[in-house]
């Protein structure tokens, strides 16, 4: 299988050539403001490769949609965008750490119990800790220059975590060539949310202080997302509980002492309130069941400093560094009856988590100009060092008294197996170092074609320290400890041909890899079958691709073959009833393959068809071991990684009339999600599934007086119910998130 499918990569490259050196292509005409919504490439200005170049003249699989498309497709947030775009999945579980999954790399539909397989970046800033991430950052889309997803592992230039890929957002800086004054407002409805409203206020100012030297710009939301998810197990019963409220203010300074060097300061504060949980207890339903409302609070705080330096004539020298700060607090019921038998109501057992986290990074890297030489460079040094902790308590109200009442029943008084009714608890701080030496160099032997290769040394040190409290749930009278250190080192190699046979077009042959850190269980020292620490993993990928335009950029295509390779998985596990407790254990192999094309069509001046499709066969290798699986051994080779449909698409029509009437604008979208499992299963258990949906939005726009534009939208046209999540189905208390109700509204977004 695996010799086949190299060949094929091998035979769709020299065909991907040959039909690029025979056809009648033109130079492309596109601009980034046009409508690239479903994964069609405009001409964007990207820096996945560290430098600023032409998306379409980067050699590698990345997508991009640019601040104007995100406003024109009534964007706010990652679910209303990201999965437009070809090889990208969303696991849409809860709002402020819901993950991102590229290329089908996942072990689990939840949240990694590591560092997430896709890597997180904001303004070329690492906002991601290396290890469990307590926030995810959903950048607000309002004042974005531009979204960049990179699909495939990305070790080499970013380090650790891109195993599948990476997003990095780009917020807009200040600009000191001109005052600038912008506004947006929205008002909408969603089915089943009891009345309450939508709503959105965001308003942006630049300011330049010296003309052409020194500018600030800074920008404040609120948005409220109305809940739609019926609590029935409150007293009393709760309608529409899952209110969703995110604030922030962004702030930017750029000063240019003089020509060839810049200073950027850039400041992100966002935080995210949710009032209830918005997974669902019962399959088909808009309703849950919880004795208690389970709130969850997020915020990160982004501090970034940036210095560019021309260096002469022959390199430009980039220099950051940030400090981020996180923090999450999450309440999540147990209606296991721990104690005192109660399963809901109000006094049903729950388990509250405080967690903050402190990353700070440093990068400097040192790029060659392009002066029409042979031979391009780069070198680059890169350190993080990220702190963590995270307290843990499971709370079952009157536990104390009850054992009291009951001495008898249990083997230690209450103030050692519930001390004012806390049951459980662990508490867990980290440490995390990064350090990574990163280069790469591109031949030019002769004109249009192109051999690049480099590589990332890295260096990674995880230390961390558990304390699990005696309490009834460990069954404990003492606590138990655990301790790791943990060192690692490596290189991760990427080496590519790229073929250039005219302006608009080139093929590309890659090969990458990428990596995640190790690290500790969050229950070390518990069980003897948890292990104390998990190690690193990795993906090498082989890919070909091909971009180009035809006919003065009447069609763009994006279109790339990838087989992948990933090792020593660190899967996301969970031991046995009542304690579930969660742990990592490298195991297994698996192998991914597909397709992804990105299309764009323009059949006339005003009217733009897009589409993005990938096709993706994600599966074990070899076993998966779980002690606790159903079989008694695990997952055999073939079983399907968790969330890894087959088949997603995405379809976007957009038809301007410039010549009307408040120049209209007209645009529908589709998009479609097969069938994949939400789990890992073996056959004696019953899989349960996410997917097999089709999605429709429609806006319209017009423009009612220079600088101010409506625009009207309904998501979810048809009212579709679907599951995108359901990690948890075959537990006591199933949980599955599900697409969000038809919602329309109206949006106003004004300029000077």
């Amino acid at each position: 299988m695996r010799i086949s499918r190299h060949v094929l990569i091998a035979a769709t490259a020299a065909g991907a050539i040959a039909a690029g050196l025979a056809g009648p292509a033109m130079a492309q005409s596109t601009s980034a403001g046009d409508t690239v919504a479903a994964g069609g490439q405009a001409d964007i200005i990207v820096t996945a490769t560290k430098r600023r170049e032409s998306i379409m003249q980067v050699a590698a699989p990345i997508s991009a949609i640019s601040g104007d498309q995100l406003a024109r497709m009534n964007a706010n947030s990652l679910e209303d965008y990201i999965t437009r775009l070809p090889g990208v999945v969303f696991n849409d579980y809860q709002p402020g750490v819901s993950e991102v999954v590229i290329r089908g790399i996942g072990a689990t539909t939840y949240h990694e119990q590591g560092q997430t397989t896709v890597g997180y970046y904001l303004n070329d800033f690492d906002i991601e800790e290396p290890n469990f991430p307590i926030a995810i950052p959903d950048i607000d889309t309002f004042d974005l220059d531009r979204v960049e997803v990179l699909r495939g592992p990305q070790g080499t230039l970013f380090g650790s975590s891109a195993l599948g890929g990476l997003v990095n957002y780009h917020v807009k800086m200040a600009d000191h060539s001109k005052f600038d004054l912008a506004g947006e407002g929205l008002v909408g409805s969603t089915k089943n949310a009891s009345g309450t409203l939508n709503y959105a206020g965001k308003a942006m100012v630049n300011i330049p202080i010296i003309q052409d030297k020194l500018a600030v710009r800074v920008m404040a939301l609120q948005r409220f997302d109305a809940g739609y998810i019926d609590n029935i197990g409150l007293t009393p019963e709760k309608k529409a509980t899952n209110d969703f409220r995110t604030r922030g203010v962004r702030g930017s300074v750029v000063f240019t002492p003089f020509e060839g060097t810049k200073i950027s300061y850039l400041g992100v504060y966002q935080d995210t309130k949710l009032d209830d949980q918005t997974y669902i207890s019962y399959d088909h339903t808009y309703t849950r069941s919880t004795g208690i409302e389970e709130p969850q609070k997020t915020s990160f705080f982004l501090n970034g400093l940036r210095l560019d330096q021309d260096v002469s004539d022959f390199a430009t020298l980039a220099v950051l560094g940030s400090v981020d700060k996180k923090t999450n607090f999450t309440r999540f019921t147990d209606p296991y009856g721990y104690v005192t038998g109660v399963v809901s109501g109000p006094d049903v057992a729950y388990d509250d988590t405080h967690a903050h986290a402190n990353i700070k990074t440093i990068e400097a890297h040192l790029a060659s100009k392009d002066n029409g030489g042979r031979l391009s460079w780069l070198i680059g040094v890169s350190y993080i060092r990220s702190t963590k902790y995270s307290f843990d308590q499971m709370y079952a109200p009157g536990a104390d008294d009850y054992i009291d009442a009951h001495p008898g029943d249990f083997t230690e008084p209450s103030n050692v197996l519930a001390p004012n009714n806390r049951i459980y608890g662990y508490e867990t701080s980290t440490l995390n170092t990064d350090l990574g030496i990163f280069g790469e160099a591109t031949w030019k032997p002769v004109d249009g074609l192109e051999l690049t290769a480099g590589g990332r040394y890295y260096r990674t040190r995880a230390e961390g320290d558990v304390d699990n409290l005696a309490g009834y749930v460990s069954g404990s009278a003492v606590d138990l400890t655990g301790h790791v250190n943990q060192k690692d080192s490596g290189f991760t190699p990427k080496a590519s041909i790229t073929v250039r046979p005219n302006s608009h077009m080139l093929a590309y042959f890659t090969y990458s890899r990428g990596y995640r850190v190790g690290g500790i269980n969050p229950n070390a020292g518990l069980l003897p079958s948890i292990q104390n620490s998990y190690k690193s993993d990795r993906v090498d990928n082989y890919e070909v691709g091909v971009k180009t335009t035809l006919w003065n950029g009447v069609l763009t295509l994006d279109a790339d073959i990838f087989d992948m390779v990933w090792k020593n998985i660190q899967a996301r596990e969970f031991g046995p009833a009542p304690g579930f407790y969660s742990y990592v254990e490298n195991a297994g192999s698996a192998n991914v393959a597909g397709v992804e094309l990105a299309a764009t069509v323009k059949p006339m001046r005003n009217l733009s068809l897009s589409t993005s499709i990938t096709y993706e066969d994600a599966k074990l290798t070899s076993v998966l071991p779980y002690a606790f699986a159903a079989n008694g051994v695990g997952y055999y080779p073939g079983t399907t990684l968790p969330g890894s449909s087959k088949w997603s698409i995405s379809n976007n029509i957009d038809y301007d009339l410039p010549d009307l009437p408040g120049k209209p604008t007209i645009g529908l979208a589709h998009r479609y999600l097969s069938s994949a499992p939400v789990a890992f299963y073996t056959s004696l258990d019953t899989p349960f599934y996410r997917g097999n949906y089709n999605l429709f939005d429609a806006r319209i726009s017009v423009t009612l007086r220079e600088h101010l534009r409506l625009t009207g939208f309904v998501d979810n046209l048809t009212n579709k119910y679907g599951i995108l999540s359901g990690p948890f189905s075959a537990q006591t208390t199933p949980a599955y998130s599900i697409i969000r109700p038809r919602t329309y509204g109206l949006r106003v977004d004004w300029s000077i």
